[in-house]
């Protein structure tokens, strides 16, 4: 029975998981969309909307203390990557100020060809002109 258990395995362990997360946010994070399969995109887009949604309450807040602490939480989502929390917090973030949640979306495309994984398009939804 699969009682309680939560998220996908995808075929690998614990480790090779939270990396594949890591690699799949930031490249998602920086270039605003990835070709990918469809298992993947499910496994990181909760992911992605999550760091989003932080990084609007860190900015939408008057107190100071407040933004840092979510930038801090951030950078350890992203690695302490700063260039990519300050690209979450200073420009995806306030694309998203009017959007209650929904940041990215999933479009389908053809099966891949070697072995007819079902291929999908992740991409945020207010992209940069």
């Amino acid at each position: 029975m699969r009682h309680r258990v939560m998220g996908k395995k995808l075929g690998r362990n614990g480790a090779q998981r939270k990396g594949l997360k890591l690699a799949l946010t930031r490249a998602l994070l920086e270039h605003g969309r990835i070709r990918t399969t469809r298992a993947k995109a499910d496994f990181v887009r909760a992911h992605v909307e999550k760091l989003i949604t932080l990084a609007k309450r860190g900015k939408s807040q008057e107190n100071p203390a407040r933004l840092v602490h979510a930038q801090r939480l951030a950078a350890s989502r992203l690695n302490n990557d700063r260039g990519m929390v300050h690209k979450l917090f200073n420009e995806i973030a306030p694309r998203f100020e009017n959007r209650v949640g929904g940041y990215t979306r999933i479009l389908r495309l053809d099966p891949r060809k070697g072995d007819s994984a079902e291929m999908v398009l992740l991409e945020l939804t207010e992209r940069e002109a």
